[in-house]
C-alpha cells in the first residue's frame, strides 16, 4: 500500500499564483472573478492555487508618479515578500499604476512578476485591425507612459485624452473606488472613449482596472480591451506550464 503524498506536497498541486492587490479592492476583486472565468475548470480542485495580498494602505500611486504623494514602494516590497514567502512562483498586480514602482520592487525581492502592461501591447500588436489604441487611464499612468512606451515598442500608436477629458476619466475612476458612480458621469466616459475613437483609436484599452467598472464593452464606441482579462489568461498559460 502506497499513500498519497498530494496533500502533504504542494507542488504537486501546481504553482502558487500570487496577486499583489488592494489597489483597489474592488479592482482586485474584479480581477480575481476574471482569472476564475479564464481557468478551464470544472472542478473547485482544477482552479489554480492563488494567493491575494490585498493591502488599501499602499500609498496612492497617481500621486506618487507625479510627485505629490508617499513612494508606494516599500508597501509593494512588502506585499511581494508576503507573496515569495508564502511559496508563489511569480505574481501579478491587480493595478496599472503599480507597474512604475514594480521593476524597484524586483530589486529588492526576487519574485518574478507578469507585466499586464507588456502582455496587453503584445496582444494589440498581433491583431492586424489594430494600428492605434485609446488610453483610458489614471494621469500617473500616463504620465509615466507606461502604456505609451510599450505599445510604441510593439508598432502601436497610443491615442490619449485631452486634458478636459482626462479629467473626466479620473472623476470616473475616484467614482468607481468610492462606489458611487452615477449614469451621467459613465454617459461622460463614453463621450471620452468617443472623442478618442474620432482621433483615429482601432480600439479603446481599459488602461485603469477600475475602467472596466465605469463602462462596459456594450458601451465603448470601438472594442473595448480589458488589460485586466489579458492577464488572466496568461497567468492560466503560465501556471499551467510551469
Amino acid at each position: 500500500m502506497t499513500s498519497d503524498n498530494t496533500a502533504a506536497d504542494p507542488s504537486a498541486q501546481g504553482p502558487l499564483v500570487g496577486i499583489l492587490g488592494g489597489m483597489g479592492p474592488a479592482a482586485t476583486v474584479d480581477f480575481y472573478s476574471k482569472l476564475i472565468a479564464a481557468t478551464p475548470a470544472a472542478t473547485d480542485q482544477q482552479h489554480l492555487r492563488v494567493m491575494i495580498w490585498a493591502d488599501p494602505t499602499v500609498p496612492d500611486r497617481s500621486q506618487a508618479i507625479v510627485g505629490h504623494g508617499e513612494d508606494p514602494t516599500p508597501k509593494l516590497v512588502e506585499g511581494a515578500q508576503q507573496l515569495k514567502d508564502a511559496g508563489a512562483a511569480f505574481y501579478v498586480a491587480a493595478c496599472n499604476g503599480s507597474h512604475a514602482f514594480l521593476p524597484r520592487v524586483r530589486e529588492q525581492v526576487d519574485l518574478e512578476y507578469v507585466s499586464m502592461i507588456e502582455v496587453t501591447a503584445e496582444h494589440l500588436s498581433a491583431l492586424p485591425y489594430v494600428k492605434s489604441a485609446g488610453l483610458l487611464a489614471t494621469d500617473a499612468t500616463l504620465t509615466a507612459g507606461l502604456y505609451q512606451g510599450s505599445l510604441s515598442e510593439y508598432g502601436v500608436e497610443p491615442v490619449v485624452p485631452d486634458p478636459a477629458d482626462q479629467h473626466t476619466v479620473m472623476e470616473a475612476i475616484y467614482a468607481v473606488k468610492a462606489g458611487n458612480l452615477g449614469p451621467e458621469l459613465r454617459a461622460s466616459l463614453v463621450r471620452v472613449a468617443q472623442s478618442l475613437v474620432e482621433q483615429g483609436a482601432d480600439v479603446i484599452v481599459a488602461a485603469c482596472t477600475e475602467i472596466p467598472l465605469a463602462m462596459t464593452a456594450e458601451e465603448s464606441p470601438r472594442p473595448l480591451v480589458d488589460p485586466a482579462v489579458l492577464l488572466a489568461n496568461r497567468v492560466v498559460t503560465k501556471a499551467n506550464s510551469l
